[in-house]
């Protein structure tokens, strides 16, 4: 399995730092503290690449409303055809709480 080259203390800490978040807001505080604001944005935006492919948008329409590059968003659809479900299970999540 791909996330097994992952695993570390590091990254288990990291992870239940963010699991021990309570609220959106406790989570502006972490990222905002976490990462640069660059990296943040990369982050919601290949989450937001994720929704859309799995929607059916073309690329085209995908890097015009998200302003990703087609590099970015073609690792996102190989993540999404070949990864670990990782942006199905938590889109789903999401969409459920809607």
């Amino acid at each position: 399995m791909q996330i097994d080259k992952l695993r570390g203390k590091e990254l288990d800490q990291l992870f239940n730092a963010i699991l021990n978040l309570r609220d959106l807001e406790e989570c502006y505080q972490f990222f905002d503290d976490l990462c640069t604001m660059n990296e943040i944005q990369s982050l919601a935006q290949r989450l937001e690449v994720a929704r859309m492919l799995m929607e059916g948008y073309t690329y085209q329409r995908i890097e015009k409303d998200t302003g990703a590059s087609t590099a970015t968003i073609s690792r996102v659809k190989r993540c999404i055809n070949y990864g670990n479900d990782g942006y199905q299970m938590t889109l789903e999540r999401v969409h459920k709480e809607e």
